[in-house]
């Protein structure tokens, strides 16, 4: 296990920038998915046709292809940045899809007759949404959302072969092509890494999930 302990600077700089991706990933595919569900839920329907578009279209297509559009893609039609952002972006993109299926699922699965009580006292589609469905929708959606959340950390280490650089995915590539250190305990550091991110977010969800519980 020398590939390890001789260079965990190395594996601790790529588990930083992999915890990143996840985290940056997370955040915007469950701002993204919330959004793409109200759409699918929305009574105007350009929106609800535009929600099940984005759908039906990234649910359908392989992440690699996702990412590929936008790391090469774009580029090719003038729109640059970095690999890291278009990584990330892609991985939004992606997730936002099973994001919004899930929260989607959890709206349906409110009462009509609390949306009818927020129309009666005069707040908007919107406003009953965010204020008195959204909340109740959410508490339902803990388990399937997390597993849509592991998946995506899971997802993340695919990024990373398209020139990311410095996540764990592109650490392993080094060390085993550049420096000829042996594959298996680069292997091994590599999902210690990626286990090290998984195992506390499952954690974590599962005493959210417990709490929700609890209070609903």
């Amino acid at each position: 296990m020398d590939a390890i302990t001789e260079n965990l600077d190395a594996f601790w700089s790529g588990f930083l920038t992999s915890l990143g991706i996840c985290l940056w990933a997370m955040v915007g595919s469950l701002f993204l998915g919330t959004v793409l569900a109200g759409c699918r839920v929305s009574p105007v329907p350009p929106l609800r046709a535009f929600g099940t578009w984005w759908v039906t279209t990234f649910r359908n297509t392989p992440l690699t292809v996702v990412l590929f559009f936008f790391a090469f893609g774009l580029p090719a039609i003038g729109i640059n940045a970095s690999f890291y952002f278009f990584g990330v972006s892609g991985l939004v993109v992606y997730t936002s899809a099973f994001v919004c299926e899930a929260i989607r699922s959890g709206i349906n699965s409110v009462s009509a007759g609390q949306a009818e009580a927020a129309r009666s006292i005069g707040l908007t589609f919107g406003q009953s949404l965010t204020l008195v469905v959204l909340p109740q929708a959410l508490r339902t959606v803990v388990p399937p959302l997390g597993s849509v959340i592991i998946a995506m950390f899971k997802n993340s280490a695919v990024v990373g072969a398209f020139g990311v650089g410095g996540d764990l995915f592109s650490t392993g590539a080094t060390l085993t092509s550049a420096q000829g250190y042996a594959n298996l305990p680069v292997i091994t550091g590599v999902a210690i890494g990626y286990l090290a991110i998984t195992l506390p977010a499952g954690a974590i969800l599962q005493v959210i999930e417990r709490r929700v519980a609890i209070s609903r």
